[in-house]
């Protein structure tokens, strides 16, 4: 107990105790966040997430040093204010497009770099309560909220397909049909991989019910008008 009050006492001192401390702080937060990513190969992982909480913390502390030693009546939260909208642009280097599949992934790596950085703001300004809740919430995020999302993508799973039309003038029946019945999204018109004169083709995300194989849609979907041939692209 008097080792927890110590250290408490040196938190809330002013000296440089505690900036080391809060540094150090920052790290293992931002590691405990980046360990869930590194374990799951993603491209910002344990140092990252690390780096962005120091950086973050450290530049609250820049804020607080300006305001509160050096007495420049500057605002203490406006420093820190820039590391939210400018991990943005660290955040964009974590999100891809794969063009096998028109998806998009690195979005849950981008928020939480995101949220890596708030974590260090809170450090680096002294709201350590919200900051240890925000390390424990993000990675149950990671970890158990991502869990139930692949539970839930189960039961609506999702098909990337291609069709080709005989006829350029039947598209958008075939889009209104391919919404309508097999509720599907990000439509692509595309060139014919047949290359035969007058036809088309169509890239589309389709939704699969539980019970129904995916040979199963892709018969459905040879059946509609003027759709020559279905495949799955992978």
């Amino acid at each position: 107990m008097d080792l927890i009050n110590t250290v408490w006492a040196h938190l809330q001192s002013a000296e440089w105790p505690m900036i080391v401390l809060k540094v150090l702080l920052a790290a293992v937060a931002g590691g405990l966040v980046g360990a869930e990513r590194e374990f799951h190969g993603r491209a910002a992982g344990l140092r990252t997430h690390m780096l962005v909480s120091v950086g973050a913390a450290l530049t609250a502390m820049i804020g607080l040093y300006l305001t509160l030693t050096l007495n420049l009546g500057a605002d203490a939260t406006r420093i820190g204010a820039q590391v939210m909208s400018g991990v943005g642009f660290l955040g964009a280097g974590t999100i891809l497009l794969k063009k096998s599949n028109s998806r998009i992934t690195g979005l849950t790596t981008a928020a939480g770099l995101w949220a890596t950085a708030a974590i260090g703001l809170s450090v680096g300004y002294g709201f350590y309560a919200g900051a240890f809740a925000a390390v424990l919430t993000v990675i149950f995020a990671f970890t158990l909220v991502s869990r139930m999302e692949r539970f839930m993508n189960r039961k609506r799973q999702k098909m990337f397909v291609y069709l080709e039309l005989d006829d350029v003038l039947a598209v958008q029946k075939t889009v209104q049909s391919l919404k309508e019945v097999f509720h599907s999204d990000e439509v692509y018109v595309t060139p014919p991989r047949s290359n035969a004169q007058g036809h088309v083709g169509i890239e589309t995300l389709i939704r699969i019910p539980p019970k129904v194989s995916v040979e199963e849609k892709l018969q459905k979907l040879h059946a509609l008008e003027n759709v020559c041939f279905a495949l799955q692209i992978n």
